[in-house]
Order: C-alpha cells, then sequence, then structure tokens
C-alpha cells in the first residue's frame, strides 16, 4: 500500500510543481505594461515584474491589475491542484511563488513574490488573507513603510497558520517567508540605513 501510494503521489506531485511553476512564471506585469505601450517594465526602476515597479511608469490602474494578476496565478495554482489534496495544492503554491520569482522565459529574474505570496495564501487559507491585511495595513500605518509592513506580515503568517492547526500549510510559508526576505534584502539595508521610501513619498 505504502509503494502504491508513493507511485500515484510521486507523478501527482510532479504534475502539481508543473503546474503551479507554469502559472506563476507567466509575467504579467511585464505582458500589461508592453499591451499598454509602455515598453519593458524591466527597463524602468528597480527592472523588477512587480507591481510596484509597473507602479512607477505611472500607470495605477495598470499596477492594480498586475497585483491582482499575479496574486490569482498563486491562487488558481494552489486551489486547482488543491482538489487532488493538500499536499498537491502545498507543491503547486510553492512552484507558482517560485515561477514568480525565477521564471524561465527570463532569465530567472522575476519578481519578489509578496502579491503571488497572498494568492497562494487565499488559495490554501482563505481567511488568513484577512489576518495578512490587518497586519499590513497596521504596520503601514505606524511605520508608513510598505516593505516593512510586508516582512513583518509574512513572518507572522506561519506562526498563525500553525496556532491553528495548519502544520503543512504553516511550513510552507515559512519556507516562501524566508524567500521573501531573501528577496527584499536590498529593501532590508535601506530600511536600517533610513533609506527606504515611505508610502506616499514621491520622486
Amino acid at each position: 500500500m505504502d509503494l502504491l501510494s508513493w507511485q500515484l503521489g510521486l507523478p501527482l506531485t510532479l504534475a502539481s510543481l508543473g503546474f503551479g511553476y507554469l502559472l506563476g512564471s507567466i509575467p504579467f506585469g511585464l505582458i500589461l505594461t508592453r499591451m499598454a505601450g509602455l515598453g519593458d517594465v524591466r527597463k524602468i526602476g528597480s527592472g523588477n515584474i512587480g507591481a510596484t515597479n509597473v507602479l512607477r511608469t505611472g500607470n495605477k490602474k495598470l499596477a492594480a491589475a498586475t497585483l491582482l494578476l499575479d496574486a490569482l496565478k498563486g491562487t488558481a495554482a494552489a486551489a486547482i491542484a488543491s482538489y487532488w489534496g493538500v499536499e498537491a495544492g502545498i507543491a503547486a503554491g510553492l512552484a507558482a511563488f517560485l515561477g514568480h520569482l525565477y521564471p524561465v522565459w527570463l532569465g530567472f529574474k522575476g519578481g519578489k513574490g509578496v502579491a503571488t505570496y497572498i494568492g497562494v495564501l487565499f488559495g490554501l487559507a482563505p481567511l488568513m488573507v484577512l489576518a495578512f491585511a490587518a497586519i499590513w495595513l497596521g504596520m503601514a500605518k505606524i511605520s508608513r513603510y510598505s516593505s516593512l509592513s510586508a516582512l513583518v506580515a509574512t513572518v507572522i503568517m506561519p506562526v498563525l497558520l500553525y496556532a491553528v492547526g495548519n502544520g503543512k500549510v504553516a511550513l510552507l510559508f515559512a519556507v516562501m517567508t524566508a524567500i521573501t526576505w531573501v528577496k527584499h534584502r536590498a529593501n532590508i539595508q535601506r530600511l536600517l540605513a533610513g533609506t527606504e521610501s515611505r508610502i506616499g513619498d514621491k520622486g
């Protein structure tokens, strides 16, 4: 029985990883800015394909669309794969997150992953998105740092998930949180130096 479970589980896990990665690697920020005639978003600001850098084009609607789509690809990957079990959903969610960060189509240079992180969270533990939003908004009000708010929220998420008995998903988000912090190392350096841009700053 164990051998049979392994034989069935391995192909399903690999399929979930592939499905999640392909969804996550869709570079919506790049696609939308090009469709809008704004050129290559990788050539402005941070060179990132995420919503924050898309906002630097001056098009708020396009940035909002990028944020939504980057989140939804994580949600879709995790939620669809979850029909075959929690493990499949976790595998697809992690792969979607990594696909956004390291898309093969763009030389493995993608976004920082916060929107996709939230999307995967919604796909696997929907109510926790409310907690994430509350933490982010609270920190943003206190500090006016978007990056700090996201970093704090990602640290708290695995703890909350574990506290409510969702151990497997908590482990996933502990891994994703660690990766998110690595991807935000430049922001962390600026926060420590006091040079990070605050919410509402211009220029």
